[in-house]
This record gives structure tokens, sequence and C-alpha cells, in this order.
């Protein structure tokens, strides 16, 4: 009896260990910055709740727009490639013996691309609206006047929904502005727009590095499924990955998906991954990633400091998914050693884009106080409804139980960023702040792709 109890146990603690790893390790769920939004994986083994004498007093949030179209023109053309391959190839695919997986491409006109670029999609729209309610419900005494986002117009309409689900019609009286409305040289939702010097090339190389290693394996595996008359080049491959994430994105269940096996799609994730930490993290030249993070860090350490001149203690601000791994880039706080690098894949980084800046990913900074629990003003984020450990400013075992740290020992720890003023000799040396901004602009428009 004894024995059969063990054994019943045994199997009960595996089928729940594997239901979790399949939850976990869910590839449509890893789908980088393309990645619908997620509730971040539970891995850092922190308290979700402060203790019981603790109550927040000031909140600030950064809000990553939601699911839109492709961005940039690379995208749109790798997709629109596809959908052209396979309309000259209709005829050959109709008399072809597919696999199962593939036979979508036999009915009606086979895969047509319906996305519109750019835009906020129907799920996106859903997403800021759904977080705005659930916001109200966890902050339901903190209220502003002002909501702020990036002049990017999905970013606009993100802010938009988001208010709609937070005031209701309430929002109407609410003043929706975007940065060009606030006076500064630089926007901690927007500082590549003062960062002129940034080499949005290199983002390109470094992924590209990696997709040509790996994009190959997958076309020639799929020629070999497809019929005489339908052949498929590398970017053609690279479209149909991208066409299963937008798909999703539009709320739609893409077939593509299903084409792809589980190492492919990791495959796409890292390269997803790569640009990402290339193009504002900490593979940039210069360091450019990190100095643009540290506006803000600055900015959140003035506001939790009482010296930032704004007296409110609610801050919505939406952006893009560059603004928030910048800023973490700034803080240390998902650096992996070594470095990532498109020479092999690294299963177990800590910089994941999937987790961290999925659609519509929402970056949440706490200030807070205690009776007891915590000596004075104390600071926490919680990244996409999980704390997120801050590793590099805790100082006790009671820090490192609630992912939490001092609000001193979290400025002393952010020297790197409280060091660095706009246009200083840093910014000058990461960013080139005092050349031709139109330039820097330019490069922005080609290399949009980038700032998702």
């Amino acid at each position: 009896m004894f024995i059969q109890g063990i054994l019943n146990w045994l199997t009960l603690a595996s089928l729940t260990f594997n239901s979790h790893k399949h939850e976990d390790e869910d590839p449509l769920k890893r789908l980088g910055n393309l990645t619908p939004y997620r509730v971040a994986p539970a891995s850092h083994k922190v308290e979700a709740e402060l203790p019981g004498d603790c109550s927040v007093d000031r909140v600030m949030l950064l809000h990553r727009h939601g699911s839109r179209g492709p961005a940039g023109s690379v995208e749109v053309a790798l997709i629109n490639s596809l959908v052209q391959t396979l309309r000259n190839g209709h005829d050959a695919l109709q008399d072809a013996d597919l696999p199962e997986n593939l036979r979508f491409l036999q009915t009606g006109k086979g895969y047509e691309s319906h996305l519109v670029p750019e835009n906020l999609t129907i799920i996106g729209r859903e997403q800021l609206f759904s977080h705005g309610v659930e916001f109200g419900l966890k902050y339901p005494n903190f209220t502003t006047e002002t909501l702020l986002s990036s002049t990017t117009q999905r970013v606009i309409d993100s802010m938009y929904f988001f208010a709609q689900g937070r005031f209701g019609r309430e929002a109407e009286d609410k003043d929706l502005l975007t940065v060009n409305d606030i006076p500064g040289p630089v926007s901690w939702i927007t500082p590549w727009n003062s960062c002129p010097g940034i080499d949005w090339h290199y983002a390109s190389k470094v992924a590209n590095e990696w997709s040509n290693s790996y994009l190959p394996k997958i076309t020639e595996r799929l020629n070999v499924l497809l019929p005489y008359g339908v052949s498929f080049t590398d970017n053609n491959t690279h479209g149909a990955l991208y066409a299963c994430a937008y798909d999703l994105a539009a709320g739609y269940e893409s077939p593509w998906c299903d084409v792809f096996y589980e190492d492919e799609l990791a495959d796409f994730e890292y390269e997803l991954d790569l640009t990402m930490v290339a193009s504002v993290g900490y593979l940039v030249p210069n360091n450019a990633g990190r100095v643009m993070g540290s506006v803000f860090v600055n900015k959140l350490i003035n506001r939790f400091s009482n010296t930032s001149g704004e007296a409110q203690s609610l801050y919505l601000e939406f952006g893009h998914d560059a603004t928030i791994m910048a800023a973490m880039a700034a803080m240390d706080l998902n650096k992996d050693e070594p470095q990532l690098s498109p020479e092999e894949l690294r299963p177990h980084r800590r910089f994941r884009t999937s987790y961290q800046t999925p659609f519509a990913a929402q970056m949440i900074w706490e200030s807070f106080t205690c009776k007891e629990s915590f000596n004075g003003p104390q600071i926490r984020l919680v990244l996409n409804e999980e704390t997120y450990p801050l590793q590099t400013c805790a100082e006790t075992k009671k820090d490192s139980r609630f992912g939490t740290c001092s609000l001193d020992a979290f400025t002393r720890a952010n020297k790197f960023s409280t060091d660095i003023e706009f246009n200083d000799d840093t910014w000058q040396a990461a960013c080139g702040a005092r050349t031709n901004v139109y330039q820097s602009l330019n490069h922005q428009q080609s290399f949009g792709y980038l700032l998702h």
C-alpha cells in the first residue's frame, strides 16, 4: 500500500513536471519580440506579493504597444516575396502529394497575407484594453490626468485603448500626449531620436550572420517536400517564419507555425534576440544601447526620489520594446556572460525578448514603504505580471526573497546611469549627439524594423 502510494505520487509529480515543461517550452510562446502577450514564466523564485505591512505609494508604468502588423520594409518584403512564390507555383502545388502540414497550400488560393503593416491589430487593441482594466483593478487608488506615448501611431492607439480600459468614459477628460508635447532635449521613451550616431546597420549584420547559418538548412528541408516548379529561397523561408508570428499577432491561427520544427522556431527566436541586443542592448558599439537606456533610469530615480519636480503618484507611459530593453540593459538586469553571439545559440540566456518584451509588454515599477518589513523607501519591478528580481542592488536575504531593494541601494547600483547627462562626453562618445539629427531619422526609417 505504501509502495503503491509512492508510485502514484511519483506518477503525479512526473505529469505535473511535464505539464509545466510543456507550457514553458511552447514554441509559439517563444517568438522573440513578436510573441503575443504572455505572462512571464515564474522562473526567478521570488515572492509574488509584498509583505502585508507594506504599501505602494508610487507607480510608473512603461507599456509596449500591442500586437501589430509587419514593421519596416524588410519584413513586408519577405512576406510578400513568399506569397508571390506560392502564387507562381499554384498549379504545381495543386497536383502535388504534400505532407499534411503543407496541404493548406492547396486550399483555395493557397496562402494569402492580409496583414496590415505597422498598424495595431484587433488583438493588439484587445490586449491594451484588457491591460487597462487589469491595471485599474490592481491599483484602484492611483490615478493621473496625463498619459504619454511616443509619436508612432500604433503606440498612440495603444495609449488610447489602455485609457479606455482603465478609465472608461473618464478617459475623454484625460490628456493623451506624445513626447513631442514634453519639453526637453531627450525623451526617456524614444532616446534614439537623440542618438544620431548609432549604427543601425550593425544589428542587421549580427542578425544576418546567424540567419545565414540556420535558414539554408530549413530551406533545403522544405524544398524536398515541395513539388517541381516550386522552389523556396532562404528569403521565402524567412518570410514564412515571419508569417507564422504575424498571423498570430493578427489573431489568426497560422498554418506556417506547424510547418517548422521546434528547434527551427528557436533559431528564429534567437535571431530576433540578437537583433534587439545588437540594436539597443549589450552588443551595441560604444555602449550606445545602455547609454540610451540611462535616460529612463534617471527619470525613474528622480521620480521615486521626489527630485523630478513632478508631484504625482502614477505615471502611465507607452513606448516600444526598444524602450524597455535599453532601460534593462542600462541596469544590467538581463546581461549574459559571456555575451550573446551569432556564432552559437545560447538556449539558457537571460536576454530573452519573448519573456521580457512580447507584444503589449508591461514594465511596472513600484515605490513602497513598510511598517516593519523594510526600512525606508523600497523599489520593485513587476515585468509582465511577474516580479523581476533586482539582483544588482539586493543587499539582504529579504531583498533576494522579494526581488526588491532599497531606493538608496538601487540608486547606488545604477551609477552608470546617474553619471550620464545628455550631451556630456559619455553621451557624445556613444551617440554623437552633436551630429546631424536629420540623418539619424533617415537611418531609423530605413531600419524601422529594429525599433519595434
